[in-house]
């Protein structure tokens, strides 16, 4: 490398530094900041939406400053030293620091993650790792290479599930890693370092693997999750040069073996999410991990021409002042743009927070149906005073498993929604929400985490049709629990309902049986036989059950079981 160049990464990457500081440090927190910050309050091996690099990488930076530069510094020190490294793989093919700085600069995505702290900002950082180890682990197949390897793969696979395609891609761009000894050594300590968090799945049966295979996925098709993800991989990678880029990455060819494997990750990554495209909606930023080999392809390729093309320098230019606007409006809110949903979820949650925190006070807080209001509470007040009451019409949420309600339940606290609550006396607040309406509860009676497995329900039942099924009621909770209305104020019921899409409202009917007089004790579980009517109109469904307690909705506890309606005999 010339002296020039090592001059300009290090200038580039100086100011990128001082950039990203400042914008972590006057950008409020994104909503799912403030969740993951919730994670770093309880430290575990897994969680039910990710894996847990995330919450370490929030707790080492807190713990130098409760703020959002705290939230955030690890990431912004870690993507700087990810672009170091990528500059260390993209040098090897063409020593172009000036080309390097402008390509990088004007990547979306590349700014996106270089300071907001999500399970994507390590798995970025180890990612680029990955490609940096293996690029030697090709040419010189030593075992101090293979054990870092593995090493680096657990940390992509402690940040987030996506790293499993990394692995796949890997493999199908040179298949002929499965003839290395090595290559087993590899699999077989990734898995041993990564055994905490499997452990972690197994004792709590799984939620990640429900939550990402079959919640995620229960939404009505529409075509627009096909045509928005297209224009959103064109947008992310930069509004004005996208379609160029993509030209230029499909024309580089793979001179070498780490070329091909860089290509088969870049397209195989969008590919697949496009397939998932027409299942459900993807999310732009879930591509990220083809935006690496991406860069470097497209940098090689640039790289290769005689001279950059002056109109592309221009729109690069243009590309990245279009991406420091939108920067510097993530710190200066624009009220004319509040209606922009990219730029909206970084204004006017510390205002909430402040408004709902001066009724409350020290007292504790559930809000319905959402982890992100009410984690932003948690993280502007330092608390975890703050509980997230998931009905059975949203999902389950990391809330269903942190100790929260455990010790809500019983005791007094207030209870914020957007919608009108089930009380008789009741406030509200204007916010820049919406109209926010909140009652104290004197005694908070939940059963979030009390399970219900179902036995006897048929995969295929008539319209109409009634069938007699065994509830197992399982009670986690330290104290005994019962389902008595008798002088309670707020009344329990065990109800099930039938539904087809993810968050859709139906009704949910109280179950026969005299469960009012059961009480369960701490660690054990009760058996009830019941019968439950079959939906009238034919169709797939899942059936679920739900424990409700007013003024509360009712939670989701049972798993979604299938069923398939057919027309009456």
């Amino acid at each position: 490398m010339s002296k020039s160049a090592n001059t300009v990464i290090f200038y580039f990457l100086l100011v990128w530094l001082a950039i990203n500081l400042v914008q972590s440090a006057f950008s409020e927190l994104h909503y799912d900041e403030a969740y993951y910050w919730v994670y770093s309050r309880f430290l575990d091996w897994g969680y039910y939406d990710h894996p847990p690099m995330v919450a370490l990488f929030i707790k080492v930076g807190t713990l130098l400053t409760q703020s959002p530069l705290g939230t955030r510094v690890l990431s912004v020190i870690s993507n700087v030293i990810a672009v170091l490294m990528l500059w260390k793989i993209a040098k090897n093919y063409a020593d172009n620091a000036r080309l390097f700085v402008l390509l990088y600069s004007s990547m979306l995505i590349l700014h996106v993650y270089s300071f907001i702290t999500t399970p994507d900002t390590p798995l970025f950082f180890f990612t680029v790792l990955f490609y940096y180890v293996l690029r030697r682990y090709l040419s010189d197949d030593r075992p101090k290479y293979a054990v870092l390897l593995a090493l680096v793969i657990a940390c992509m696979l402690y940040s987030k599930y996506h790293a499993l395609l990394i692995i796949l891609f890997t493999v199908l761009g040179h298949w002929k890693l499965l003839k290395r000894p090595s290559f087993w050594l590899i699999a077989a300590l990734a898995i041993v370092f990564f055994l905490p968090h499997i452990l972690w799945q197994v004792n709590n049966d799984f939620p990640s693997l429900f939550y990402h295979l079959l919640d995620r996925t229960s939404q009505v098709y529409r075509f627009s999750f096909i045509s928005d993800f297209i224009l959103g991989q064109l947008l992310i990678v930069g509004p004005l040069t996208g379609v160029f880029l993509y030209y230029y990455v499909y024309k580089q060819k793979t001179t070498d073996t780490f070329l091909r494997i860089l290509k088969f990750n870049c397209f195989g990554f969008l590919l697949f999410f496009l397939l998932s495209a027409f299942n459900s909606r993807v999310q732009a930023h879930w591509t990220l991990l083809a935006f690496i080999p991406f860069f470097i392809l497209a940098y090689t390729y640039l790289a290769g021409m005689p001279a950059l093309p002056p109109w592309f320098r221009r729109l690069s230019y243009a590309n990245i002042a279009l991406i420091l606007l939108v920067r510097v409006l993530l710190i200066v809110p624009v009220p004319a743009l509040s209606t922009i949903k990219g730029l909206k979820q970084f204004w006017g949650k510390e205002q909430f927070a402040e408004q709902l925190h001066r009724i409350v006070g020290d007292d504790r807080l559930i809000m319905d149906n959402g982890f992100q209001d009410i984690s932003y509470y948690n993280f502007m007040n330092n608390t975890v005073k703050g509980l997230s009451y998931n009905t059975r019409h949203y999902r389950k949420t990391q809330y269903d498993y942190w100790p929260i309600e455990d010790s809500t339940r019983n005791r007094g606290a207030y209870f914020a929604s957007f919608g009108r609550l089930n009380v008789d006396k009741q406030d509200s607040l204007d916010t820049e929400r919406g109209r926010l309406y909140f009652a104290y509860i004197d005694s908070v009676r939940t059963y979030q985490k009390v399970t219900i497995a179902v036995k006897g329900v048929k995969e295929q039942a008539a319209a109409g049709e009634r069938q007699a099924v065994t509830l197992e009621i399982y009670n986690p909770y330290g104290d005994t629990i019962s389902f008595s209305n008798e002088q309670q104020k707020w009344a329990c019921f065990i109800e099930y309902g039938f539904i087809k899409h993810f968050f859709e409202h139906v009704d949910y009917n109280a179950i026969n049986g005299d469960y009012h007089q059961l009480r369960i004790a701490p660690g054990e579980s009760a058996s009830l036989a019941t019968h439950i009517r079959m939906p009238d109109v034919p169709g797939d469904y899942a059936l679920v059950f739900s424990i409700r307690t007013a003024p509360f909705a009712g939670s989701r506890n049972s798993k979604k079981i299938p069923v398939t309606i057919t027309t009456t005999n």
